[in-house]
């Protein structure tokens, strides 16, 4: 919605978001002139805030009662009225530094202490995704042998991962092999293989050109190609996609106080997290103008459980590749500069770990 707003305008705007989103309460004229310079009368204000109303960007829960920002006015709050905080967004990354040790911790630990830390500072419910498996790289490979023409092919990622697949052996060219020479066998095409894929990604392995591996192996070229491919498509499970924290604290704010609502939300975070990947995890580049964020406000969100909600995002890289995302899920009525800033401060701080 286009809605162009003067100076006056745009200064009763920003008081009222800021006024509801510390109190929780409808705001009259008589606040805004307690509680800030705004250099009018009451009455201006009364004018200037039926003229917001208006045109959708506030609007009365009752008819006695003061104003409330809608969607559209919290959108025009966040675009044009606001900035994310720097000194806070500083302030979160030294915590983060301080308190996680990424040069000895694992990727799933330190995006479980990275999204504690998130939830804490922000007062939201914090989601943060697993590394995508596309861009993650392989760590480890070994074949393992199990019944007659039979192995296991067990992978572990960079982020200590493990996925594991039973596969069929080729039949050999020659003679039948017993079983002792086939473990040989396997564990030479383990640090064969180890020795020519540890830290490439699983995409970029299942595109190798896999004739250009020594002969001895060709034979199983085909299989590994396949199995690999699968895994470079395959996603995690739903229940590690999504790591989220904060719950119980988000859930005291007002908003909240239906026990039908609470429900709901928790039902889409413990059983249809499949559901908020694709909103946590989106790149829309330049539709958020100054903020390196996605911010979707109440009614933007296409899943009727957070339709209540803001829900803020980023991605977070390795290198120039965006392979996660970390975001905050909280009322509509939050602190937008804190929210920014800190999922900002925490994608940052999770590129640097990651690179």
């Amino acid at each position: 919605m286009q809605v162009q707003l003067n100076a006056r305008q745009q200064h009763i705007l920003w008081a009222t978001v800021r006024h509801y989103i510390a109190t929780a309460e409808p705001v009259g004229s008589k606040a805004l002139v307690e509680e800030y310079n705004l250099g009018v009368s009451s009455a201006t204000i009364r004018n200037t805030m039926g003229v917001l109303e208006k045109v959708g960007l506030l609007y009365q829960p009752h008819i006695s009662a003061g104003r409330v920002p809608s969607d559209s006015g919290y959108r025009i709050y966040v675009d044009q009225l606001i900035s994310p905080s720097e000194i806070l967004a500083k302030q979160v990354e030294q915590v983060f530094h301080e308190r996680l040790k990424w040069e000895d911790w694992s990727i799933e630990a330190l995006l479980q202490g990275a999204a504690q830390i998130l939830a804490t500072v922000s007062g939201c419910i914090t989601l943060i995704t697993m590394p995508q498996t596309t861009t993650t790289q392989l760590r480890h490979l070994q074949l393992v042998q199990l019944e007659t023409g039979k192995a296991m092919l067990i992978v572990v990622t960079d982020s200590y991962e493990t996925h594991s697949a039973v596969m069929e052996l080729p039949a050999p060219q020659d003679a039948p092999l017993d079983a002792e020479a086939v473990e040989r066998e396997l564990q030479i095409l383990s640090n064969f293989l180890n020795t020519h894929l540890r830290g490439r990604s699983l995409s970029e392995i299942a595109n190798l050109n896999w004739n250009q591996l020594d002969r001895e192996f060709q034979r199983y070229g085909d299989v590994l190609k396949s199995f690999l491919g699968e895994l470079s498509r395959r996603k995690l499970p739903a229940g590690t996609q999504i790591m989220i924290r904060g719950v119980s604290e988000v859930l005291r704010q007002p908003e909240f106080a239906e026990l039908q609502q609470v429900q709901t939300i928790i039902h889409l975070l413990e059983e249809e997290q499949h559901q908020l990947w694709p909103l946590i995890f989106e790149e829309r580049e330049g539709e958020y103008g100054k903020h390196r964020v996605s911010v979707r406000i109440g009614s933007e969100n296409p899943l009727q459980p957070i339709r209540m909600c803001t829900l803020i995002s980023s991605t977070y890289r390795r290198g120039e590749v965006p392979v996660g995302s970390v975001g905050v899920l909280g009322p509509t009525r939050m602190d937008y500069e804190t929210a920014i800033a800190v999922v900002e401060a925490a994608a940052d701080y999770l590129s640097e770990a990651l690179s």
